[in-house]
């Protein structure tokens, strides 16, 4: 039997942070995981599609060159892109390795843990006694029950980077973030690329931006059907066919599933831990904290955002309450998200739906587009908007559509998280030009009004000019 002060249970983004955390502050840690260092994200999520898109980028950017600057059909090797994100895989994963953590002091358990009890855990023939558990097993893709999907080949993100032959034709059922980036990002290194989405593609995101995005996937040769389920599956390798609810067949030669995620959690005993859980993850309250007072979950387990910066941030709350014995709650209100396509979407706080909802006739809009953004018109990247949401005076919701609109996210993060005025932005001095002055101008909207049409003003401003000497 192994005794430990705190118990990690999977060593993805949340798990590891709360790993290296608590056993740098002198905790024993025991970190167990069944899987690869670094979970979803290292491996088969974050790192391997944002580096594919980083090809696909370079790609496009050939195809289109620039003003005095010939465009040229891009040469890809498919096989090559596919050694690049392999490579920026191999380059991170020493931070997330199993040595690493053994060298901070951690036992690392490379094993499936189960709970025998509600203070014990068995993994790889040992058993893990521990003041605390952290159950950290992120999701894996869900996969729809459609008529046909037992026989038919399909890819998830687990399985698509894999790949070393171009799809010449891939077809994408979902038309969430997952989708459309890999989407893209395959239209771009020369597949054809159909999205299949039965409600509205980003159906989570700001209709106005949601339909800007999607004319412009359009517009690069992006088939996308929206509003139709689809019902069966049928084919072989190399030839899949899509039959939607009007009865439509598609055609491919590949087929990605990209529906979502399922929280990993079976057969871990959650029962005999006396753990309450359902199929969208452990039950936790804004603690983080289980059924079982000394089990917490965090990230996908927990029942919540499915991002990886949420695992990490979840990962501090757990270390302030079980290691520095300190009291610590998780908010939602101020958590990006961005989809890393090309313009890119992000959002934090509410949406302008949610907000006129719960706000009223207090929420008053704002939207700046990139045109009016010098630095976006010397790159020639003017395509999008930023749109805010104010109630009296501070911002409760941010959209951004446009070039870095994850990195401007940022701010407004910020800025609705520590409750900031808009007057605190607006009066931030930013260097010109950058694309952050958009977020500047868009606050500096919400005071135009006031100031550039206020007749009580003008005549307060007529005044003092006649009694300035």
């Amino acid at each position: 039997m192994i005794q430990t002060d705190i118990c990690v249970i999977g060593a993805g983004s949340g798990g590891l942070s709360v790993a290296a955390g608590a056993v740098q502050m002198g905790a024993r840690v025991v970190l167990i995981e069944a899987g690869e260092m670094g979970g979803d994200c290292l491996n088969t999520g974050c790192v391997p599609s944002k580096a594919l898109i980083a090809a696909a980028k370079a790609a496009e950017a050939q195809r289109r060159g620039f003003a005095g600057i010939a465009s040229v059909e891009p040469k890809i090797d498919y096989a090559a892109v596919k050694d690049h994100v392999a490579a920026v895989i191999a380059e991170i994963a020493p931070v997330d390795s199993q040595e690493r953590f053994e060298g901070l002091g951690c036992t690392v358990i490379r094993a499936f843990a189960r709970f025998t009890s509600p203070r014990e855990v068995e993994a790889g023939g040992q058993v893990i006694r521990a003041r605390r558990f952290v159950i950290a097993t992120g999701s894996r893709p869900f996969v729809p029950q459609i008529m046909g999907v037992e026989t038919t080949p399909f890819l998830t993100n687990e399985t698509i980077f894999t790949l070393r032959q171009r799809p010449d034709h891939l077809l994408v059922i979902g038309g969430g973030p997952i989708g459309m980036e890999l989407a893209q990002a395959h239209r771009r290194l020369g597949s054809e690329v159909t999205v299949i989405e039965a409600g509205r593609a980003l159906g989570r995101e700001d209709p106005d931006l949601a339909a800007l995005l999607v004319g412009h996937l359009q517009s690069e040769g992006i088939r996308i059907l929206e509003g139709q389920p689809v019902v069966r599956l049928t084919g072989t390798e190399g030839a899949v066919e899509v039959t939607l609810g009007d009865g439509t067949l598609v055609k491919g030669t590949h087929l990605l599933m990209a529906v979502g995620r399922k929280v990993s959690l079976e057969g871990m005993g959650l029962d005999k831990a006396g753990v309450a859980f359902t199929a969208k993850g452990v039950t936790v309250n804004d603690r983080l904290r289980s059924t079982n007072r000394r089990v917490y979950a965090v990230g996908d387990a927990a029942g919540g955002l499915q991002f990886t910066h949420v695992a990490g941030w979840h990962a501090g709350i757990i270390i302030r309450q079980a290691v520095l014995g300190l009291p610590a709650r998780a908010r939602s209100d101020a958590i990006p998200r961005v989809t890393y396509t090309e313009p890119e979407l992000a959002h934090v706080g509410l949406g302008e739906v949610e907000a006129r909802a719960r706000h009223g006739a207090a929420l008053s809009v704002h939207g700046i587009d990139f045109a009016h953004n010098d630095r976006a018109q010397a790159e020639g990247k003017t395509k999008g908007m930023i749109k805010l949401m104010v109630v009296k005076g501070r911002p409760v919701g941010v959209s951004i559509l446009g070039p870095q609109a994850g990195e401007l996210i940022g701010l407004w993060s910020l800025a609705i998280s520590a409750r900031l005025k808009l007057s605190a932005i607006a009066g931030t001095v930013l260097p010109y030009p950058t694309l952050g002055e958009i977020s500047k101008r868009a606050a500096g909207a919400y005071f135009s009004p006031k100031l550039f049409a206020s007749p009580v003003l003008k005549r307060v401003v007529r005044l003092v000019q006649r009694l300035i000497p």
